[in-house]
C-alpha cells in the first residue's frame, strides 16, 4: 500500500512457535519437524520478493556479523518514507548450535563469513538519484567454510547420521543455492 511502516522479521528459519516445524523459510538440507530427511527445496527469499515491488526498503542483517551494517539498516529503514522490511538472521534453539546459544552472535558472523547468509540493503531512494539501490554489505564469502558452517549445527548434521547419501546431495545443493544468492 506504500504506507510508512517498518517491519522487523527475526528469521529463525523454522516455525518457532510450534516447536521448530519446517517452514518456507527453512533452508535446503535442514532437518526440522515435518522435514526429517532434510528439506529438499530452497527457502523462500522474502527480501528478494519485497525488492521486486521497487518501493520497499529492504535489508538483510546479522547483528553478530556487522553491528555497523545492522544499525545503518535500522536508521535507513526508519528514515525511508514508505514501507521498510529488515530481515534479521536469528539463531534459535532448533538450530542446535554446537557451541551453544550463548554463542549465537558468533554463529551469525560465521553464517555470513561462510556464505550461508548475506547481509545487504536495498534503498529505492538511491535509484531516484541515479545510483544503484542495492548494496551487498558483506565481504566475499569464504566458501571453504560453508560445509564447516553446516557441520556446526545439529539441524544439518543430524541429516548426515540418519540419511548420509541424501545429506551429501542436499549439502552440495545448499551450497549451490548460497552461491547463486551471492
Amino acid at each position: 500500500t506504500g504506507k510508512n511502516v517498518n517491519i522487523l522479521v527475526l528469521d529463525t528459519e523454522v516455525y518457532s512457535n510450534t516447536g521448530g516445524q519446517a517452514s518456507k523459510s527453512t533452508p535446503r538440507a535442514a532437518v526440522a519437524k515435518f522435514a526429517v530427511s532434510g528439506k529438499p527445496v530452497p527457502k523462500k527469499d522474502l527480501g528478494r520478493i519485497a525488492m521486486t515491488y521497487g518501493y520497499v526498503y529492504v535489508a538483510q542483517v546479522a547483528m553478530g556479523a556487522s553491528q555497523s551494517q545492522f544499525f545503518k539498516a535500522m536508521k535507513e529503514a526508519e528514515a525511508y518514507p514508505g514501507p521498510s522490511l529488515i530481515i534479521a538472521y536469528s539463531p534459535c534453539i532448533s538450530h542446535g548450535l554446537r557451541r551453544g546459544m550463548a554463542k549465537s552472535q558468533d554463529q551469525e558472523k560465521f553464517a555470513v563469513e561462510s556464505g550461508f547468509w548475506n547481509i545487504y540493503r536495498y534503498n529505492p531512494t538511491l535509484e531516484e538519484k541515479g545510483k544503484n539501490p542495492f548494496s551487498l554489505d558483506g565481504k566475499e564469502p569464504q566458501w571453504d567454510k560453508f560445509s564447516e558452517f553446516l557441520n556446526s549445527e545439529v539441524r544439518f548434521t543430524s541429516l548426515k547420521k540418519s540419511f548420509p547419501k541424501e545429506a551429501e546431495k542436499l549439502f552440495k545443493t545448499a551450497e549451490e543455492d548460497a552461491k547463486w544468492r551471492t
